[in-house]
């Protein structure tokens, strides 16, 4: 399959995932204890859950549209489509998720890039492959902290998507090494929030706390 209709059928199911929770409402368990004073506290629950995707989201949606203000004239034409590919899922994961949230999705973070080299091409591929592995890493960690199944099948539906970002990225940056984050099992690592967090932390200004996460 060429990559561009690859991606069209990656992009559909991300949108499969918006219809499957449109009638779907976050849990109302948000327990504001053990605040850290100044920062965006992603609340508890299913809902602390959901900010914390809806916080990577975030960052990945808007290092690929500096990608592409930025960086496409580093790519061939099947590249710069790839890259604009990313963009476009990565920005509805976001719009999903802050939707899906409502009145309880954080504030919009402030990101921080200036140790990205938007006018080389290994730095944004690099960077792109920190963003993809940490994405998949960080879904397969918290699907286990989800209460609500149908939050579960859409992390599911989610996480497969940038499990296929992290591959063409890999691919891109040395070809045949899309599969190279597998471990003898043929797994994916997992991360916890915490641990996540603290990666992303040199591309977020905004502080986060994610005290009431669960555990």
């Amino acid at each position: 399959m060429q990559r561009r209709v690859f991606f069209r059928y990656a992009g559909a199911s991300a949108a499969a995932a918006t219809l499957l929770l449109t009638t779907t409402s976050c849990d109302d368990d948000d327990d504001n204890t053990m605040m850290d004073p100044g920062a965006v506290d992603l609340g508890s629950g299913d809902t602390g859950i959901l900010n914390y995707a809806y916080a990577l989201e975030q960052l990945e949606a808007a290092f690929y549209t500096e990608v592409v203000a930025k960086s496409l004239g580093l790519f061939n034409a099947t590249e710069q489509q790839i890259m604009q590919d990313l963009k476009g899922h990565e920005m509805i994961h976001r719009d999903f998720l802050k939707a899906e949230l409502g009145s309880k999705a954080i504030p919009n973070l402030e990101v921080n890039f200036e140790a990205i080299n938007f006018t080389d091409k290994n730095s944004v591929l690099n960077t792109a492959k920190t963003f993809e592995d940490l994405g998949v890493a960080a879904y397969n960690g918290a699907g286990k902290l989800l209460d609500n199944a149908g939050f579960l099948t859409m992390a599911g539906k989610i996480v497969s998507v940038e499990a296929r970002h992290a591959a063409i990225i890999r691919d891109l940056i040395s070809n045949g090494t899309f599969s190279d984050t597998a471990d003898t099992m043929g797994l994916d690592p997992a991360m916890m929030p915490a641990d996540v967090l603290q990666a992303a932390a040199p591309f977020i200004k905004t502080k986060i706390s994610a005290n009431n996460l669960p555990k």
